[in-house]
C-alpha cells in the first residue's frame, strides 16, 4: 500500500474516532445516501418483476390468443366441409382448404407457447390432439364426397364425432383460459402489493431523508453560526493584533531612524578625531624625514647611536605604516557605515527594469577583470522586475563583484545569472564555481564585519550585509547555497512589482 493510501486510511480513522460536528454531519448524510441507495434498490426490483409479469400477461394473451384462433379455424374447416357436402359447391373447400393450411402452424405456435409449463403444456398437447383429430375427420369426409361417397360422408356427420371432438376442444381451451386467468388474477394482486410496499418504502425513505436533511441543516446551521462567532472572535484579535502591530511598527521605524541618526553621528564624530590623527600622521611622517636629515648631517661631524638611527629609520616609519594602515581602514569602516546609513534614509522609486540588460552592462563594468583572471559571465534572459533601480544595480554588483573577486584562480572562472518568474515572485541565481562557502558561514557572512575563508582579498566585511539589507528594503530574500571548493550560488527572490507600503525598512 502506498504513502499516500496509509496516509487517507490513517487520517480517515483519525475523523471517525474523533467526535465533532462534521462527524455527525457525514454520518447522516451517509445515513440518507443509504437510504436513498435502498429505495433504488426496491424500486429497480420491482421494475423487474414488472417487467416478468408484463412477459408473463403478454405469453398468456398469446396463448389464449391463438388457442382461440386454433378454435376459429377448425369451426371454419368445419363450416366449409358442410357446406360442400350439403350443396356439393366446391367454393365451400376454399373455406375448408385455407382453414386446413393455417392450422398446423398455428399448433406449432400454440405449442411453443405451452412449452416448460407443466400446467398449461400437457392441456395444450390434448388441445393440438383434438385438433389434429378434427381436421383428419373433416379431411375424410371431404375426401369421400369427392369421390361420389356422399352418403358415407353424411353418415359420419351424423355420427357427432364431429361435434364431440369440436366440444372437447372447446372445454380444454376453456380450461387453458380459467388457468392463465387465474394466474394472471394472482400476479396482479402481487403486482399491486408489490407496488404498494415499493411507494410505502419510498414514501418512509423521503420522510426519513426529509428528516436527515433538517438535522443535517440544522447542524449545518448551528454549524456556520460557530465558525461566525469564531470569525468575529478573529476579527476582533486581529483589530487587536494589526494595533499592536502598527504601534511596534511605529516603535521599530522610530528606533531604526534613530539607529540611522546615531550611526550618522557616530561616523561623523570618529572621523573628525580619525582626521586628525591621519594629520599628525602626516606631521610626524614629515617630521621623522627631517630627523633623519639632521643625523645625516650629524654623522658627518661625529658618530650617532645606533639605536637613535634605528628608531628613526626603522621603528618610527614602520610605526607610522602601521597608523596609516589603521587609520584607513577605519576611514573605509566609516565611510561603509555612512553609506548604510545614507541607503536606509533614500526614498524607494519603483520602476520597471529590464535586468537582462542591467545585468549585462554590469558584467560588462567588470569585463577587464574577468579577462585578466581568464573567466567569463554568461548572463541568461532574465525576467522584468517591478522595483528600485539603484538599489537593484547595487545588489546585482556587490554579488557580481564578490563573484569575480572571489574565483579559484585553479580552473576557468565561470559566473552565470539566470532567472524565472512563478507565483508573482521573480527568483534570481547568480552561481559561480569559485572558492565555496563552508556551511557554517553561510549565515554569518551576512552580517556587519564578518568575513569566510582565507582574508586574502581587501574587503571590510559590508558588503553581503549591505545586499542583504536592500533586498529586505525592496520586500525580498538572499540565500546561499555553496559547498567548499565547488562554488557558490545567491538565490534572490524579490515580489515581481514593489509596493512601497510592503517594502521591507531596515
Amino acid at each position: 500500500m502506498s504513502t499516500a493510501w496509509r496516509d487517507t486510511l490513517q487520517a480517515l480513522r483519525q475523523f471517525l474516532r474523533t467526535p465533532t460536528l462534521g462527524r455527525r454531519v457525514a454520518g447522516l448524510l451517509t445515513l440518507a445516501i443509504v437510504l436513498l441507495l435502498a429505495s433504488n434498490i426496491a424500486t429497480f426490483v420491482m421494475i423487474q418483476r414488472t417487467a416478468r409479469f408484463n412477459d408473463d400477461v403478454e405469453r398468456a394473451q398469446q396463448l389464449r390468443r391463438h388457442a382461440r384462433t386454433v378454435l376459429i379455424n377448425l369451426i371454419d374447416a368445419e363450416t366449409g366441409q358442410r357446406g360442400f357436402l350439403l350443396t356439393g359447391n366446391a367454393e365451400y373447400l376454399e373455406v375448408h382448404g385455407e382453414a386446413s393450411r393455417e392450422l398446423p402452424h398455428q399448433l406449432e405456435e400454440l405449442t411453443r407457447l405451452a412449452a416448460g409449463d407443466p400446467d398449461i403444456e400437457p392441456r395444450v398437447a390434448h388441445l393440438r390432439e383434438l385438433a389434429e383429430a378434427k381436421l383428419a375427420e373433416l379431411d375424410r369426409t371431404v375426401g369421400m364426397a369427392r369421390t361420389g361417397r356422399l352418403g358415407p360422408a353424411l353418415s359420419i356427420v351424423r355420427s357427432n364425432e364431429g361435434k364431440a371432438a369440436m366440444d372437447a376442444f372447446r372445454n380444454e381451451a376453456a380450461a387453458v383460459d380459467e388457468i392463465t386467468q387465474t394466474r394472471l388474477d394472482f400476479r396482479t394482486r402481487q403486482s399491486e402489493w408489490s407496488g404498494g410496499v415499493t411507494v410505502a418504502a419510498n414514501a418512509v425513505g423521503a420522510a426519513l431523508i426529509i428528516a436527515l436533511a433538517g438535522v443535517s441543516a440544522w447542524l449545518i446551521r448551528r454549524y456556520v453560526m460557530e465558525i461566525q462567532q469564531a470569525r468575529d472572535a478573529v476579527a476582533r484579535m486581529n483589530a487587536g493584533l494589526e494595533s499592536q502591530v502598527r504601534e511596534r511598527t511605529a516603535d521599530l521605524t522610530r528606533a531604526n531612524e534613530e539607529i540611522q541618526r546615531f550611526a550618522y553621528i557616530v561616523s561623523h564624530d570618529l572621523r573628525a578625531p580619525l582626521v586628525n590623527v591621519m594629520g599628525y600622521t602626516s606631521e610626524l611622517e614629515q617630521a621623522g624625514k627631517v630627523v633623519d636629515k639632521a643625523i645625516i648631517e650629524a654623522e658627518s661631524r661625529r658618530k650617532v647611536d645606533p639605536e637613535v638611527i634605528a628608531a628613526v629609520r626603522e621603528d618610527m616609519p614602520e610605526a607610522i605604516g602601521f597608523i596609516r594602515a589603521s587609520t584607513e581602514k577605519m576611514d573605509r569602516l566609516i565611510n561603509a557605515i555612512l553609506r548604510l546609513s545614507r541607503e536606509g534614509r533614500r526614498s524607494l522609486v519603483p520602476e520597471v527594469l529590464d535586468m537582462s540588460v542591467m545585468v549585462r552592462g554590469i558584467a560588462d563594468s567588470v569585463h577587464h577583470q574577468t579577462g585578466a583572471a581568464g573567466a567569463e559571465i554568461v548572463v541568461e534572459p532574465l525576467p522584468r522586475l517591478d522595483s528600485d533601480r539603484l538599489s537593484v544595480e547595487q545588489i546585482f554588483g556587490n554579488l557580481i563583484d564578490n563573484a569575480v573577486k572571489y574565483l579559484d584562480h585553479d580552473r576557468p572562472g565561470r559566473i552565470v545569472v539566470s532567472g524565472e518568474e512563478a507565483n508573482g515572485w521573480v527568483t534570481y541565481r547568480i552561481a559561480d564555481n569559485g572558492r565555496g562557502i563552508a556551511p557554517r558561514d553561510h549565515e554569518r557572512i551576512f552580517e556587519l564585519f564578518r568575513r569566510s575563508g582565507r582574508q586574502d582579498r581587501k574587503g571590510e566585511g559590508l558588503g553581503l550585509a549591505f545586499v542583504r539589507n536592500s533586498v529586505r528594503r525592496l520586500g525580498g530574500d538572499i540565500t546561499v547555497d555553496s559547498e567548499l571548493g565547488k562554488g557558490s550560488t545567491f538565490i534572490l527572490k524579490f515580489p515581481t512589482r514593489l509596493i512601497l507600503a510592503e517594502a521591507g525598512d531596515y
